[in-house]
């Protein structure tokens, strides 16, 4: 069977639907998207992400009480269900050595050069942090304890701290295996043990499901994508590739998506909604990021070295980015749009700034547009 060529308009248009912002959803719950977690760096914006996907209420949005804040994917922290921990620290374990050095990313050539293998170093960091995390405590007493217990070619010279402490994206990937997870809202960040954690697991498992997730939301997409996505090879990936994929063309390359999802990408209804999407929103997280935003003068605007904006959904397509500043009881919301927009999309994205608001707790908006 010929795969069939999809254009980049219907691959979006059914993505709106995977990511649930068509509002359709009743519950966080009900989002698929959890399915990978839901970023919250800074923190507040995972629950704007939810804001953007439930139907408008008059309550601002709240994570559910189920759900744990750890470092996760890529270290970096996100809410998944308490009942998907277990499971999703052993699909998350490195299958092997390799694996394990590229999700470390700059800490690994330390540990390498010392003779020690990756992989044992992050189970020997993750077993020495579960005896330093027992109770609550903040991130830089967690530290300087699990510093004292970890190997030594684990820690390295800290300019911003200045002190030698184990390097900080080994301690994050440690921390769900160790049954770490995070305190939302805390200042200073604070650590706090997962009740009746079983142990570090004793290998990698699972990891299809983390594969399959990436998929069924951000696809049709490559092995490339998801190896992309999870900070890693894609050697590391491909013995997770699921089956039951159906192959299809976009933009002249090969992707591939859930074969019982195929007829839905084919028949993806036009989108005709606007929202306003924080920096750490999923749909900023695909890793197709040249079909997301395909002006590169755009995409530098998104993804800027520091202090990424959040992005402005029109219809499907990122027609902006937007940032906050606040002033007393009043949000302010700057929009920098890349083309001009109608009038009753800028009093659409006006109602989602109002909502954004209310979500961060303000009474008053205001929202200034440049372009």
């Amino acid at each position: 069977m010929t795969a069939p060529t999809v254009s980049r308009e219907q691959v979006l248009a059914h993505r709106i639907v995977t990511h649930g912002l068509d509002r359709r959803a009743k519950a966080p719950g009900d989002l698929a998207v959890v399915d990978l977690g839901i970023q919250d760096s800074p923190t507040g914006t995972a629950a704007q992400s939810l804001a953007a996907r439930l139907p408008v209420r008059k309550a601002p949005v709240a994570v559910p009480d189920d759900w744990v804040l750890l470092w996760s994917v890529r270290g970096a922290p996100h809410y998944h269900r308490r009942a998907d921990l277990a499971a999703l620290a052993r699909a998350l374990w490195p299958v092997d050595s390799a694996d394990a050095a590229a999700r470390m990313g700059g800490a690994s050539p330390q540990i390498k050069e010392a003779g020690t293998d990756p992989l044992d170093a992050l189970h020997a960091t993750a077993e020495a942090l579960a005896a330093v995390v027992t109770r609550p405590m903040s991130k830089g007493e967690a530290s300087t304890a699990l510093t004292e217990r970890a190997p030594d070619e684990c820690a390295a010279y800290c300019r911003g701290c200045g002190v030698v402490h184990v390097q900080d994206q080994l301690m994050r990937l440690a921390g769900l295996p160790s049954g770490t997870r995070l305190e939302p809202g805390s200042n200073p960040l604070t650590l706090a043990p997962i009740p009746r954690w079983r142990g570090v697991p004793d290998g990698h498992d699972g990891g299809g499901l983390l594969t399959d997730a990436y998929l069924r939301i951000h696809g049709p997409a490559t092995p490339a994508e998801v190896a992309s996505y999870l900070q890693t090879t894609q050697r590391a990936v491909k013995p997770d590739w699921p089956d039951g994929l159906a192959e299809v063309r976009v933009d002249g390359k090969r992707a591939w998506l859930p074969e019982e999802q195929l007829d839905d990408l084919l028949d993806a209804p036009t989108a005709d909604l606007v929202r306003l999407l924080p920096r750490s929103d999923p749909w900023l997280l695909a890793r197709d990021r040249e079909r997301v935003v395909p002006g590169k003068a755009h995409r530098k605007v998104l993804w800027p070295m520091l202090g990424h904006p959040g992005g402005v959904l029109v219809d499907g397509e990122i027609a902006g980015a937007w940032r906050t500043s606040s002033s007393g009881k009043r949000l302010d919301v700057s929009v920098e749009l890349f083309a001009k927009l109608p009038a009753a999309a800028r009093r659409a994205v006006d109602d989602e700034a109002a909502a954004v608001a209310a979500v961060r707790g303000f009474g008053d908006v205001r929202v200034a547009y440049d372009g």
